[in-house]
């Protein structure tokens, strides 16, 4: 059988579940889902979103975008404050402007005046979209000074949209989320009237977050932009965005050492699973199997777990949920796409034997 591990499982039925519900969810309340598609790199599961409705697409970085279009999608909006003020990369954002439905996040007057500088001479102007901070203290300006930024924009010819913010203090701890939403919605609100006000005719109004999503999914929000909502992982879980039912990537790892003091060893390091550990989740995975077990440490290739009670066998393959899907994708070459996984199946690899592997479009780095 051609499963290596570690390996990242995808289960279509849960993924699709997942698409689907979420779509429905607010689409019900007459808000769009405009995915992040850092989460998932993935073409097959990008077309799987667009067919369930998305109003648009979200990427991090000008190679998302460009591997977005690449593959024939529309309606991208790179939401990051993107420096467009060096040679190669005003070149390719003039580049996507003239291919596709573009959208760019600005934050800043100098941000602007260099995407201005980009497209000059352009057929139409470029779409930009304002961000504000609701209160994770990152970037974006805040709400009450987004007037002196929508006025620069304008007179610069640039086609302002709108406003966008991202509640990503809902990761500080389990009982963030809720305060986080409602940020959300108070910041765009703010944003949306001084936007009125200058005369902007306010089209998009975008929060974001998997934890907020359903939170912050009301007026006057238009559309939100999560990611991990297709997989879900250890953080999603602890945050209440789901369940271990909505689960749908799970790395499959194999034991390769046991120890007499409890210890045992797993195939799956730093390099597969990243090191992100909140201080409030314990461990940096979750084996459905061993569920006393506790991954309490990571080297590159090796994760050192505590059985802490029953403990699987050398040789054996395991399912662990991830503490963060996003970089486990980001760190693998392909998904491999199986029906209707049990992470609780005695063989694991017999019960993937009829798969496909899916390719990823992007690595996406920051440029």
């Amino acid at each position: 059988m051609n499963i290596e591990t570690p390996a990242a499982v995808v289960d279509v039925s849960i993924l699709d579940r997942n698409i689907t519900s979420w779509a429905a969810q607010l689409g019900a309340r007459a808000v769009g889902v405009r995915p992040h598609t850092k989460t998932t790199k993935c073409a097959e599961i990008i077309r799987r979103q667009v067919s369930a409705g998305a109003v648009g697409l979200t990427a991090a970085t000008i190679g998302e975008v460009e591997a977005l279009a690449d593959s024939g999608f529309d309606h991208l909006f790179h939401a990051y404050p993107v420096w467009a003020g060096t040679p190669e990369r005003s070149r390719r954002i003039r580049t996507l402007h003239e291919r596709c439905n573009l959208m760019v996040g600005v934050e800043s007057v100098e941000s602007a005046t260099a995407l201005a500088s980009a497209v000059s001479g352009a057929s139409h102007p470029l779409a930009v979209v304002l961000e504000v901070d609701c209160g994770m203290l990152r970037s974006g300006v805040a709400p009450d000074a987004i007037a002196p930024l929508a006025r620069a924009c304008q007179d610069l010819g640039l086609d302002i949209r709108g406003a966008f913010t991202y509640g990503g203090h809902a990761y500080a701890n389990c009982d963030a989320p809720a305060a986080a939403g409602d940020d959300e919605v108070h910041a765009l609100a703010a944003a949306a009237s001084t936007l009125r006000d200058e005369g902007v005719d306010v089209r998009v109004l975008s929060a974001g977050s998997t934890p907020t999503a359903r939170r912050s999914a009301r007026p006057p929000v238009t559309d939100e932009r999560p990611g991990t909502y297709v997989f879900m992982d250890r953080q999603q879980l602890a945050l209440g965005a789901g369940t271990l039912k909505d689960v749908s990537l799970y790395v499959l790892t194999t034991v390769v050492a046991s120890h007499a003091d409890g210890r045992f060893v797993l195939d799956a390091g730093s390099k597969v699973l990243s090191t992100d550990k909140p201080a409030w989740l314990e461990g940096f995975g979750f084996l459905p199997a061993y569920p006393a077990a506790t991954v309490d440490r990571l080297s590159e290739h090796h994760a050192v777990v505590s059985a802490n009670g029953q403990r699987p066998r050398v040789g054996e393959v395991v399912a662990l949920v991830p503490n963060h899907c996003c970089v486990v994708v980001n760190l693998t070459d392909s998904l491999v796409a199986a029906d209707r996984f049990d992470p609780l199946d005695d063989d694991l690899l017999g019960a993937v034997c009829d798969h496909e592997r899916w390719g990823l479009i992007s690595r996406g780095s920051n440029t």
